[in-house]
């Protein structure tokens, strides 16, 4: 097996597996976060669940779209944040897959489990039990508005990690500088693939 191979399909695993594991958290969370709140609360949540799935994905975008030229200079200067973001840049390909795939996957399941548990919320405040006419509607409204804000926040999203994908590389830079300096803790790796052109 090529040593490409190989490392490609370590990647897959690992990435699956930490999908696996961040999905049960975070909808463990969800759940135990959602079984205690009223109803608006809940629908906030799901938003909220929503927008994180959509600035991952535009995270991801932009660091398939941004090219290094813009921080060598930052980076020989020690900018915070620089030195990062050329590593993202470097690794765009793992770095998406986490945003795009990992997250922005998780969030749209989550998303979508938290929607039927804010539907049920609501059913049960006009003492509507399991396959009501009002439950049904409810889910399918929820459902398709969870779906258009998801679509359409993406589409936008794309169109700003394209235009802006310096600034937004840039930004996810400085926040790995914070979390790798005061957490302890290794995000991106630190070979790197040839550098983008």
């Amino acid at each position: 097996m090529k040593p490409q191979t190989k490392k490609s399909l370590k990647f897959s695993v690992s990435i699956a597996v930490i999908t696996f594991v961040l999905a049960a958290i975070f909808s463990v969370v969800s759940e135990s976060i959602l079984s205690n709140v009223i109803w608006i609360f809940g629908l906030l949540i799901v938003f909220i669940i929503v927008f994180v799935g959509v600035i991952f994905d535009m995270m991801g975008i932009a660091a398939t779209s941004a090219v290094e030229k813009p921080f060598h200079a930052m980076a020989a200067e020690k900018v915070t944040g620089a030195k990062e973001a050329v590593n993202i840049i470097r690794n765009a390909d793992k770095f998406a897959s986490f945003c795009n795939d990992v997250i922005g996957d998780i969030s749209g399941v989550v998303s979508g489990t938290a929607s039927a548990t804010v539907v049920l919320q609501i059913a049960d405040l006009f003492n509507q039990g399991d396959g009501s006419s009002l439950q049904i509607v409810l889910s399918v409204v929820l459902a398709s508005l969870v779906a258009a804000l998801t679509v359409g926040g993406k589409a936008v999203g794309k169109y700003v990690a394209i235009n802006a994908s310096t600034e937004l590389i840039f930004f996810a830079g400085k926040v790995i500088a914070f979390i790798e300096k005061n957490l302890k803790i290794r995000l991106l790796p630190n070979e790197s693939k040839e550098a983008k052109k």
